[in-house]
């Protein structure tokens, strides 16, 4: 998505005829009794999980400016937690909820979610547009755009805030809110837990291919098992890219749909192998002032979540190989979708695989 979060590519054509169901279905759902238009679509350029359409229209007049997220027929990005547990615009709206309920973490407001495919091909739920600006990733923010605008103050102000929303989430009662469906029956929630359904789905992915460093990094997981700590929601993709930020504060969390129960420094270890990619693995040689560094921010995170993390290199390394699945997915997928060649060797080099050797190595 791209940094401010309403400049999206526009298209006023009819979308894929999407414009007359999505307009009928909105004046239902919203339950109004006052007709509803669709003025125009937008898309981000990229993104590899659900499509994204900003929806610009008007009810009963009033313009009104909503998010719609459909599912992609092709497989999910990310493993399945859960056996049946496959549609990821339904992880996501049914987190959401859990989460307005919960109260304390800041998500769009919900309209509503549509299971049935026959509606606009695939199952879909639409949110309330949040006004506010959205980190870039490519290029990296802390090189270009509105991160390195801002004082080096509200640089510091903004991330810490991100890890302060981190927190939140971690602090959320899951078993108070239902989310205890995203536990396998059968199975206690746990860093081995989550560690094995990766790597099932990670071998399913390679197929038998060879991948070294992948191998380095679960040899080196298997031989420094951390200590234990308590479960706890996960987000799942916690990272700047994922927040919504309105003059430094967190407006809005989005993309849950890799989300676990598991120990926060799960989540805590993505975020940190993320921000290394965004700055030492995409050779930034220093970082804009303000922008704290790695061990800064575990400070920052402990503070926010009062429990000092454990282990913290070991689920850096964790996330890194979670990564580097993703990418042998994508990759897949692409090859499927006869955008890449068969041959290609991008699932083995490239950035994920660079960062988890990095961090082997530091």
């Amino acid at each position: 998505m791209s940094e401010t979060n309403g400049d999206l590519s526009r298209n006023t054509a009819t979308a894929d005829g999407v414009e007359a169901p999505l307009a009928q279905w909105l004046e239902r759902r919203l339950g109004r009794g006052e007709p509803v238009a669709i003025t125009s679509l937008g898309r981000p350029k990229g993104g590899y999980s659900a499509e994204t359409w900003l929806v610009d229209a008007t009810v009963g007049g009033t313009p009104e400016r909503f998010v719609l997220r459909r599912e992609t027929a092709d497989p999910p990005i990310y493993p399945t937690q859960v056996p049946g547990l496959e549609v990821e615009v339904d992880i996501q709206y049914r987190v959401m909820e859990a989460l307005r309920r919960a109260g304390g973490v800041p998500v769009a407001p919900l309209v509503g979610y549509e299971a049935d495919p026959s509606v606009l091909g695939q199952p879909f739920f639409v949110m309330g547009f949040v006004e506010g600006e959205i980190p870039a990733e490519s290029p990296p923010y802390p090189s270009e755009g509105f991160f390195t605008q801002i004082s080096a103050p509200a640089r510091h102000r903004m991330i810490e805030a991100g890890l302060g929303a981190l927190a939140q989430v971690h602090q959320v009662d899951w078993r108070e809110v239902g989310l205890d469906w995203l536990i396998a029956p059968g199975t206690e929630p746990s860093v081995e837990t989550q560690l094995a359904v990766w790597q099932r789905y990670g071998e399913a992915e390679l197929g038998g291919r060879a991948h070294p460093v992948l191998d380095d990094g679960l040899r080196w997981l298997r031989s420094h098992a951390p200590s234990p700590s308590p479960v706890v929601f996960n987000w799942g993709d916690p990272r700047p890219g994922n927040i919504i930020f309105d003059q430094g504060r967190c407006a809005c969390l989005t993309d849950f749909e890799a989300c676990s129960i598991a120990p926060p420094e799960v989540d805590l270890g993505w975020w940190l192998m993320f921000d290394w990619t965004m700055h030492e693995g995409a050779g930034l040689a220093s970082r804009p002032d303000g922008d704290p560094g790695r061990d800064e921010q575990i400070e920052l995170y402990t503070k926010a979540s009062g429990q000092e993390p454990g282990s913290v290199r070991w689920f850096e390394i964790l996330a890194a190989v979670r990564y580097c699945y993703i990418v042998v997915r994508v990759m897949n997928r692409a090859v499927a979708q006869g955008h890449l060649p068969a041959d290609q060797t991008i699932w083995l080099d490239n950035p994920a695989s660079a960062c988890l050797a990095a961090l082997l190595g530091g």
